[in-house]
């Protein structure tokens, strides 16, 4: 396994994970046709862009095939730490492989390296990959709400401070 800054090449790959992503996590959350209706098309243009412009979007490779990406930087929005992790997902059947705490770990490094302190992502409560997020260290600091496909979802955001346990984590 492979931890890398993507590029321009990977985008389709980037797509393909992050579609394949939501329709296995949202499944029974958000409505089938807005499943149906993503567009991998679209999300690799998006990704291409987000690669061209430095990003930090990161991937997981096993072998020669992409598994796995994640987009960090730093924090978005303020009030609740230096740096977000802004998406983070594996394939399913690379799951509980190692790829997503790479990931999640390769993030945290280079935010590390870039002056972060701290660390935070949001999931949807209703994700079941919260779990990972907390076994991995991250502390529930605060519940929110987000709008998805025009639905109202709970929202909880786990922090990382310091960042450096999880930057250093073996």
């Amino acid at each position: 396994m492979t931890v890398r800054p993507a590029r321009p090449e990977d985008a389709a790959a980037i797509a393909e994970i992050h579609v394949s992503g939501w329709r296995s996590a949202y499944a029974g959350l958000l409505p089938s046709r807005d499943l149906a209706s993503m567009s991998t098309v679209r999300h690799a243009a998006r990704m291409s862009v987000a690669i061209a412009a430095g990003h930090g979007v990161l991937v997981a490779e096993q072998g020669r095939d992409v598994v796995g990406y994640c987009t960090a930087g730093q924090a978005r929005t303020s009030g609740l730490g230096d740096g977000e992790v802004e998406t983070l997902y594996v394939l399913d059947d690379h799951r509980e492989q190692g790829h997503g705490r790479a990931l999640l770990q390769r993030a945290a490094a280079d935010l590390s390296g870039a002056g972060c302190g701290s660390l935070f992502l949001w999931v949807l409560a209703a994700n079941p990959s919260r779990y990972f997020y907390e076994r991995l260290g991250g502390r529930l600091v605060r519940r929110g709400t987000t709008r998805v496909a025009g639905q109202a979802f709970e929202q909880l955001a786990y922090l990382w401070n310091p960042i450096s346990p999880l930057a250093t984590a073996p």
